[in-house]
């Protein structure tokens, strides 16, 4: 018996090879649309819904611009399966902000210049905005392993270590 019908016979649930409707709990609310069982939660986000925040960089978990959370801790995207993460609460950086406010990391990026070309900004933010919230008395040191596997190809680092620790701080926006 092959492994499918293997599967199929201990009632797990199998797809493939066709693409299959799969639904997502994005940004506080349910999503739905087709997806093949080779897609990833990057290709998902931006070409199934439109969600274009997070990017896709090096596409093998090298840059980390595809970070989004996954209930509540960071991920690259671009090497998690769509299928994988059903049942999972997924924030991307469009669901960042919160009743029209943005997160105090994305105005601190704002407030202190800290992008460039902002290719890498959205996984920045997201690592930043994740380590602010789990640890509000973070240091340099900290802010630097949040963001040792993110690329910043302009060199914005400087900028982003202090917009980190004011948004920390809870520095108030000029």
């Amino acid at each position: 018996m092959s492994s499918v019908a293997s599967d199929r016979a201990a009632g797990a649930e199998v797809f493939g090879p066709h693409a299959a409707p799969i639904s997502l709990f994005i940004n506080g609310k349910v999503h739905t649309a087709p997806a093949d069982p080779a897609t990833t939660l990057v290709e998902f986000l931006r070409e199934a819904l439109g969600l274009t925040g997070t990017k896709i960089g090096c596409d093998r978990g090298a840059c980390s611009a595809c970070t989004v959370w996954l209930d509540g801790e960071v991920a690259a995207s671009c090497m998690t399966l769509v299928f994988d993460v059903r049942e999972r609460k997924i924030t991307t950086i469009e669901g960042l902000a919160r009743n029209g406010e943005l997160h105090p990391v994305q105005r601190a990026f704002i407030e202190h210049d800290a992008l460039q070309c902002g290719f890498c900004t959205p996984g920045m933010v997201m690592s930043c905005a994740h380590l602010v919230d789990k640890n509000p008395d973070c240091t340099l040191a900290d802010v630097q392993t949040a963001i040792s596997g993110h690329l910043c190809r302009c060199g914005a680092y400087p900028n982003i270590f202090k917009a980190t620790l004011a948004a920390a701080r809870g520095e108030p926006s000029t």
